[in-house]
C-alpha cells in the first residue's frame, strides 16, 4: 500500500510517538486524524504541524474506552476526510501500579483504554476496509508483553493482550486487511526514571542507547507500505532489549 493519498487515522497522535507516527504519515503524503484524551493544546498544535506537511488534518477528543465516541470519532473523520485506510493504535496509559497497592480501578483504566479500545477502533475501520479490499491496522505493543514488570502489571497485561489481539485479527480480517504490531523498547524514558536506573538499563540493551520515537515511526511506515506479505506479527523496536 502506498501511503501517499490515503486516510490515516493515530490514535493518541497529540504527543510522543503517536506524534512522531503522525507527521511520519501526512510527511508520506497521508490526509491524517488524531484522536487525544486530554491533550487539546498538543493536539492541536499536531495538527497545524500536518498541516503544514500539505495534507488535511482532524485532531478529535476521543475517549476511547466508550464505544460510542469511538463510533462517532470514526464516523466524522470518514464525513471529513474519506474511508479510513491506515489504523495505528498508539493511545495508551503508563502508570506505576506496585502489586500491594493495585486497584481494581487502575486495573480497569489500563486494560479499557490500552486493550478494549484499540479493538473497538478496530471493530469501527475493519468493515470498511474489508468492503474496499485493503487496509493495514498497526498496533503499539511493549517489550513488557514478552517481559513483565511487577510495578507495572496492569500496563503489561494489557499489552499482552494487544499481541493477542494483533493475531486474532490478522486472522480475522485477512485477506483484505494486514494487522501487525510493534513493540517498542526504551525510545522514551518515563519522569519517574532516574539517571543511575537509565545508566544501568542501557548497559543492558545490546546498542547500548536508547531509541527515539522517530524509529518507532519508520518501523510503522514500512508496515504499511513494505508489508503486504506480513501479517500478524510483532516487530521489536528495542535495540535488542529483548535478547539480554
Amino acid at each position: 500500500m502506498e501511503i501517499a493519498g490515503k486516510v490515516a487515522l493515530v490514535t493518541g497522535g497529540a504527543v510522543r510517538v503517536g506524534r512522531a507516527i503522525a507527521l511520519a504519515l501526512a510527511e508520506r503524503g497521508a490526509d491524517v486524524a488524531i484522536t487525544y484524551r486530554t491533550s487539546a493544546t498538543e493536539a492541536a498544535a499536531t495538527a497545524d504541524a500536518i498541516a503544514a506537511c500539505g495534507r488535511r488534518s482532524l485532531a478529535l477528543a476521543c475517549d476511547q474506552r466508550d464505544a460510542a465516541q469511538v463510533a462517532a470519532a470514526v464516523a466524522r473523520i470518514e464525513r471529513e476526510l474519506g474511508p479510513v485506510d491506515i489504523l495505528v493504535n498508539n493511545a495508551a496509559i503508563f502508570r506505576r501500579t506496585p502489586f500491594p497497592d493495585l486497584s481494581e480501578a487502575d486495573w480497569d483504566d489500563h486494560l479499557d483504554t490500552n486493550l478494549k479500545g484499540p479493538f473497538l477502533f478496530a471493530r469501527a475501520v475493519a468493515p470498511g476496509m474489508r468492503a474496499r479490499g485493503r487496509g493495514k491496522i498497526v498496533q503499539i505493543a511493549d517489550v513488557c508483553a514478552f517481559r513483565p514488570w511487577s510495578a507495572y502489571l496492569p500496563y503489561c497485561v494489557s499489552k499482552a493482550g494487544i499481541v493477542a489481539l494483533t493475531q486474532g485479527l490478522a486472522r480475522a480480517l485477512a485477506p483484505e486487511v494486514q494487522v501487525n504490531a510493534i513493540a517498542p523498547g526504551t525510545v522514551l524514558w518515563p519522569d519517574d526514571v532516574e539517571e543511575d536506573a537509565r545508566a544501568r538499563l542501557l548497559q543492558r540493551i545490546p546498542l547500548g542507547r536508547a531509541g527515539d520515537p522517530e524509529d518507532v515511526a519508520r518501523t510503522v511506515i514500512f508496515l504499511i507500505e513494505g508489508g503486504d506479505y506480513i501479517t500478524g506479527v510483532v516487530i521489536p523496536v528495542d535495540g535488542g532489549r529483548l535478547l539480554a
